[in-house]
C-alpha cells in the first residue's frame, strides 16, 4: 500500500514511555513511499519493491530478518516494542524514525504502523514509510517581489482603514503616488471609484472577522480618466498572535476584459428580447434605437429602403442589390437620443437620407463590414462636400465617435444603423463594433420577419377585401350597413365574411359566417363559402337546408386535402366554420333563421327592447352527420337586426357573455343613423387592437303596405287567363305603370297558362311594386317549369322562353304549399 501524507501533519501520539519523535520545523514532501509486513516477533515476512527503492535491500536479503537490524539507532529498538504495544491497543502510530540504508547511509522514515491483525495464526503489522525530504524555503527578497510585483494589486489597511502598505500593482491601478496614499483613506484619494462602499465593506470584515471574496465594481481612475475600468477586490482581516484583528488586507484584480465580455453577451441577450416584439417594420426599427442608447451609445439613427417600408413590405435581395440598391432611398426608420427630441438628427421619421458615412458609396449595403471611425473629423472634405448638414450636427453637438453597421439578412439588403456618441467621452473601439454587429444582426432577422409578414398580411387582406361585397343592397326590404375590422398585424387576418342577398319576392337573405383560422386559407376558404352561399340563396333553399348543403361542402373540400405532411403555403387547408342565415320578407314581415354554431342575431325593437333571438344553436360547419334547424320570427317594422361574429363580442376581455351585453347597450342608442350606429358599437366594443377579425352587419327592416301589393286567386280553368290578365292590366294603371301593362300581361298571361295547363290548384297571382314590379304566379305543384327552345313547326313550348326576354330575372321558388314562378321588371 502506497500512501502519500503532507508533512505538515500532526503525528499520533505513542504508547506511554515511548518518546515522540521531534516535529519538522521545515516543511516536507512527502514521496517515494515503501511498504513491509512485520510479525509479532519483529520479523519481516513482506517486502515491496517500493521498499526495496527506498532502502536498497532486495527482498531475498530481509524476509525472515529482524526488522530491528534496519534501525539506526540502537536505542530506537526499545521505542519500537512500545509502539507494538500501542497498536495492539487497537490504535495506529505515525512518526519519524530513523533507518540505515544498505549502503549504510542514514534516513529520516516518517512511518506509519496499522493495528495489529493476523495472518493464519500470526500476529502481524502493516508500516508504511516515506522519506522526509525538505522543501524548498523561500527567502526574504523572493518575498517581498513576489509581493511587491504580484499583478495583483494589494494593500493593508489600519483599523482606521488608512493605508499602511501598498504593493506597485496596486499604486499602477489607481494612478496615486505610493507616498500620497500612505496614512490616508481610499475615499480621500479615489472618490469616483465606489470608495464609500469598498470603505464600508472592509469596515465589517475588521468588525466580524468574515472575508469578502470577488466584489466586483466600476470604476475610474487618475491611471486611466478616459476608459471605465472593471475591478474585482477581496477583503481579509489581519490577526495577531492572540487571535485580534490589526487591520485589513485587500487584494485588487482588473477584470475589465472579463467584465465587458459578460456585458457583451448580456446585452446581446437583451436585444434578443427587446427588439422585435411586434411584427412591425418602422416599430422594430425604433425598438433597436431605444435599446442601444444609453447604454451603447448617446445617438442612434435606423435607415432603411424605401421597398423595406412600403406597404408591399418587399426587400432587395442580394443577388440584385447592385442595382436596386443604387435606385432605392433610405428612409429614416427610427432614432433615439440622449438629448431630448433628437437635436442632431438631420432627418425626422419618414424624410430621405443619405446615411452612409463618406468615403462609402450604396455598395457599403451590399458587401461591406462595419464602419469604425474611432475621431469623427467635421472638418474633413469629404464631410463638408457630400454631407454637410451631418458636418454641421457632428461638429455642433460633439459627435466624436461613429459604427455604422450595414443591416442584411436572409440574403436581403435592410438599410443601415449607424451609433454615435458624444457625451460619452470614451470613443468606440474594435470591441464595440462585435457588440453592434451582433445586435444589428439580430434586429435585421427582426426587420425582415416584419417585412415578410406584412408582404403575407397585406397580400391577405387585400384578397379578403376582394371577396367581401363592395356594396350592400337591402332592396325594399332593410336599409343595411356594415363594418369589417381585420385582426391585429401580431394575429392575421381570418375568414369573417358577410352578405346580403336579394332574393325574390321582395325578400332579402342576411348572411355572417366566420372560418376557422387566419390567413390566406382562411380568406381563400371563405371565398368559397361566400360564393357558395349566394348560388344556394339564388337558389331560394331556405336556411337549414343551406346549411346542411355547406356542411357538406366543408367536409367535401376536407377530404380532398392531400394527405401528406410537406407544408405547402399555397394550399387551402379546410378547417371549420361557423355560419347564420336569415331571409326576411318585407310582406309578411317575418323572418327565418337557422345557425351553425353562430352566436344568435340581436333585435332592438322601434321602442328601444334589445334581445338576443334564441335560435337552434346547430353544429358547426364541417362536423356532418348533424341535422340544422331553423326558426320563424315576426319583426315589426323598423326593428333592427343585428348579425356579427365572434370577434366582436370577445374583442374587450374574451368573456362572450359581457361582449354580448356591451353589445346590446352599444345598439340601443336612439338617436343615430344605422351607419353611425354601426360604426359605434364597434368602435365601442373594439377599443384595443382585437385577436381576431370583427365584422358586424346592421339591418333595418321594412315592411311593403297593402297599396303595395296585390293578389287574386285564380281557377284552374284556361278561360279565367283573360280574367286576371285584365285585372292586372287595371292594377298597372292605378299605380301609373301604363308602360309596363303591354309586357306585364304577356307575361302573366304565360304564367298563369303554365300553371293552368301543368300545374295544380290552387292557383294565385300576386303583384308587388317596389323598386321592381314583381309577378309571382303560386300553384300547389312541386314540378319547377324548364325553359327550352321550340321547334319552327311546334305550336306551343314559348311561354317561358319569352317571359325569361321580357323579364328583368325570373325564377321558381318552392314553398311547403307548391311552387312559386316569379318574374321582375325594371321600373322604367
Amino acid at each position: 500500500m502506497v500512501r502519500r501524507m503532507s508533512a505538515a501533519r500532526r503525528q499520533s501520539s505513542p504508547s506511554p514511555g515511548a518518546q515522540p519523535p521531534a516535529r519538522s520545523e521545515v516543511p516536507l514532501d512527502a514521496s517515494n513511499g515503501g511498504t513491509a509486513v512485520v510479525d509479532a516477533v519483529g520479523r519481516i515476512v513482506a517486502w515491496t519493491p517500493g521498499a526495496e527503492e527506498i532502502l536498497g535491500y532486495p527482498p531475498a536479503e530481509v524476509v525472515g530478518r529482524s526488522a530491528a537490524l534496519l534501525l539506526a539507532d540502537p536505542g530506537d529498538r526499545v521505542r519500537a516494542m512500545a509502539i507494538a504495544e500501542h497498536c495492539r491497543a487497537g490504535a495506529g502510530w505515525s512518526g519519524v524514525v530513523a533507518v540505515r540504508h544498505r549502503d549504510g547511509r542514514r534516513l529520516d522514515m516518517r512511518l506509519r504502523v496499522s493495528t495489529s491483525f493476523r495472518i493464519g495464526g500470526d500476529e502481524c503489522f502493516l508500516i508504511s514509510a516515506w522519506e522526509e525530504r525538505a522543501q524548498w524555503a523561500m527567502g526574504q527578497s523572493v518575498l517581498d517581489g513576489f509581493v511587491t510585483r504580484s499583478p495583483v494589486g494589494m494593500a493593508v489597511m489600519d483599523m482606521d482603514l488608512r493605508y499602511i502598505w501598498l504593493n506597485d500593482t496596486l499604486e499602477r491601478f489607481g494612478g496615486v503616488p505610493r507616498e500620497q496614499r500612505l496614512g490616508r483613506r481610499l475615499s480621500e484619494l479615489l472618490p469616483g471609484l465606489q470608495a464609500d462602499i469598498i470603505e464600508d465593506l472592509m469596515r465589517k470584515v475588521s468588525q466580524n472577522g468574515v472575508p469578502v471574496t470577488d466584489y466586483e465594481y466600476l470604476g475610474w481612475s487618475w491611471a486611466d480618466p478616459h476608459r471605465q475600468h472593471a475591478y474585482s477586490t477581496s477583503f481579509f482581516p489581519l490577526v495577531d498572535a492572540d487571535g485580534d484583528v490589526t487591520g485589513v488586507c485587500y487584494i485588487v484584480l482588473d477584470v475589465t476584459d472579463r467584465w465587458n465580455a459578460r456585458e457583451l453577451l448580456a446585452m446581446v441577450n437583451d436585444a434578443g428580447a427587446m427588439v422585435g416584439s411586434t411584427l412591425d417594420v418602422t416599430k422594430t426599427a425604433q425598438e433597436l434605437a431605444d435599446f442601444a442608447v444609453p447604454r451603447f451609445a448617446d445617438f442612434v439613427t435606423v435607415d432603411l429602403l424605401e421597398p423595406i417600408l412600403s406597404n408591399e413590405g418587399q426587400g432587395t435581395w442580394l443577388t440584385d442589390a447592385g442595382p436596386a440598391v443604387t435606385e432605392s432611398t433610405l428612409r429614416r426608420a427610427g432614432m433615439t437620443s440622449v438629448r431630448e427630441g433628437c437635436p442632431e438628427a438631420v432627418a425626422r421619421i419618414g424624410d430621405r437620407v443619405d446615411s452612409i458615412p463618406p468615403p462609402h458609396g450604396p455598395d457599403l449595403l451590399v458587401n461591406g463590414e462595419p464602419i469604425l471611425i474611432e475621431v469623427l473629423d467635421p472638418t474633413n472634405p469629404q464631410w463638408v462636400s457630400r454631407q454637410p448638414a451631418r458636418a454641421t450636427a457632428i461638429r455642433q453637438y460633439g459627435l466624436h465617435s461613429l459604427i455604422s453597421v450595414p443591416m442584411r439578412a436572409r440574403d436581403t439588403v435592410l438599410g443601415v444603423t449607424t451609433f454615435f456618441r458624444s457625451l460619452n467621452p470614451v470613443s468606440f473601439k474594435p470591441d464595440d463594433v462585435l457588440l453592434a454587429r451582433e445586435v444589428v444582426a439580430r434586429a435585421a432577422v427582426c426587420v425582415d420577419n416584419a417585412r415578410r409578414y406584412t408582404r403575407e398580411h397585406n397580400a391577405t387582406v387585400t384578397l379578403q377585401r376582394s371577396l367581401l361585397p363592395h356594396t350592400l343592397a337591402g332592396g325594399a326590404a332593410v336599409d343595411v350597413a356594415s363594418v369589417y375590422l381585420p385582426a391585429g398585424a401580431g394575429d392575421g387576418v381570418g375568414g369573417d365574411w358577410f352578405d346580403v342577398i336579394p332574393l325574390s319576392g321582395a325578400r332579402v337573405g342576411l348572411v355572417v359566417g366566420d372560418v376557422v383560422g387566419h390567413g390566406i386559407s382562411a380568406a381563400a376558404t371563405m371565398g368559397r363559402l361566400r360564393t357558395a352561399v349566394q348560388t344556394l340563396a339564388d337558389m331560394d333553399v331556405p336556411p337549414d337546408e343551406l346549411l346542411a348543403h355547406l356542411d357538406d361542402l366543408v367536409l367535401r373540400l376536407s377530404e380532398e386535402e392531400p394527405a401528406n405532411d410537406v407544408p405547402d403555403p399555397f394550399r387551402t387547408t379546410v378547417v371549420g366554420a361557423t355560419c347564420l342565415y336569415a331571409v326576411y320578407d318585407p310582406v309578411t314581415r317575418r323572418c327565418t333563421l337557422a345557425r351553425a354554431g353562430h352566436p344568435p342575431p340581436v333585435v332592438v325593437t322601434p321602442d328601444g327592447h334589445v334581445s338576443f333571438l334564441e335560435l337552434p344553436a346547430g353544429p358547426p360547419l364541417g362536423l356532418g352527420g348533424l341535422p340544422f334547424e331553423s326558426a320563424e320570427v315576426e319583426l315589426a317594422e323598423n326593428s333592427l337586426l343585428g348579425l356579427y361574429t365572434n370577434g366582436l363580442i370577445e374583442a374587450a376581455d374574451r368573456d362572450v357573455d359581457l361582449g354580448m351585453s356591451r353589445l346590446a347597450h352599444a345598439l340601443a342608442q336612439p338617436g343615430l343613423s344605422l351607419t353611425a350606429l354601426c360604426a359605434a358599437a364597434v368602435e365601442r366594443l373594439t377599443s384595443v387592437a382585437q385577436p381576431d377579425d370583427v365584422a358586424l352587419l346592421l339591418a333595418r327592416t321594412r315592411a311593403l303596405s297593402v297599396e303595395h301589393v296585390v293578389s287574386w286567386n285564380v281557377a284552374s280553368e284556361p278561360a279565367a287567363v283573360a280574367g286576371i290578365r285584365n285585372l292586372a292590366t287595371r292594377q298597372l294603371e292605378e299605380w301609373g305603370l301604363d308602360e309596363l301593362v303591354m309586357t306585364t300581361e304577356l307575361i302573366v298571361s304565360e304564367l298563369v297558362t303554365n300553371a293552368v295547363r301543368y300545374g295544380t290548384g290552387p292557383i294565385r297571382v300576386r303583384l308587388m311594386r317596389q323598386s321592381r314590379l314583381i309577378v309571382e304566379v303560386a300553384d300547389a305543384s312541386s314540378t319547377s317549369p324548364r325553359l327550352r327552345h321550340a321547334r319552327t313547326t311546334d305550336e306551343g313550348g314559348r311561354g317561358l322562353f319569352l317571359v325569361a326576354q321580357l323579364a328583368h330575372r325570373w325564377g321558381t321558388r318552392h314553398t311547403s304549399e307548391g311552387k312559386i314562378i316569379w318574374a321582375e321588371q325594371e321600373l322604367l
